[in-house]
């Protein structure tokens, strides 16, 4: 059982949902088409990488890639819910890494087959500590920003977000139904690209959260 901690509360992590190419600039560089409706794929709890532990990267995959993305938590359940009442369905915000062995998902697409192993092996959800929802003043305005070895490697604002967060919530709410724990990783921005063993991440969501990684 995986829990996330948000001041002084506890949730039990039910689903975690991601969307794909959710800024048009990651899409231009991965080379697919923005989507007229959002498209998810999920990982499991034990993808989890809780604060304070390195990320592994699996021994099975030569070309592992980051994607740094802003993570809200649900903290209620719902089903069609409205957008406009879609924010107040947040009980906190996180800064997150989708780890993807990009060379086993080409091959598995080149393949027609599922390719849940290149984006849900058990590490390939860091996650940040969370804050309260409240202390997130716009959430359609949110900066996001990944450095490596003391270069800034990704950086974005939720405003350049395809469907934005109210959005992919609601939209969630409507084909799968909202459970209280559920995560949603909501896209990342251009400039994703392969980690090495020894590199030092640091995650930054607005100047709220600092997240500090090791990969080994």
């Amino acid at each position: 059982m995986r829990t996330i901690r948000i001041g002084q509360n506890e949730l039990v992590v039910s689903n975690i949902y991601c969307v794909a190419t959710n800024y048009v600039a990651h899409a231009v560089e991965m080379g697919t088409k923005v989507s007229e409706s959002p498209i998810f794929f999920m990982k499991p709890t034990t993808a989890i990488v809780p604060p304070g532990q390195p990320i592994v990267l699996p021994d099975w995959s030569k070309n592992v890639h980051h994607e740094v993305e802003v993570v809200v938590a649900i903290g209620k359940d719902g089903v069609d819910v409205r957008r406009e009442d879609a924010l107040s369905y947040i009980a906190g915000y996180a800064i997150g890494l989708d780890m993807t062995a990009r060379d086993v998902q080409a091959e598995l697409k080149n393949a027609g087959r599922p390719w849940a192993l290149a984006k849900g092996y058990r590490g390939s959800a860091v996650l940040s500590e969370f804050i309260p929802a409240e202390r997130i003043a716009d959430p359609a305005s949110i900066d996001l920003s990944l450095e490596i070895n003391g270069q800034i490697r990704q950086q974005g604002n939720t405003r350049h977000l395809v469907f934005g967060i109210a959005q992919i919530i609601a939209y969630v709410s409507q084909r799968f139904g909202l459970q209280a724990g559920d995560l949603i990783y909501t896209g990342t921005p251009e400039g994703v690209g392969q980690v090495q063993h020894g590199d030092k991440l640091v995650a930054k969501l607005a100047d709220l959260i600092v997240d500090n990684r090791q990969v080994v």
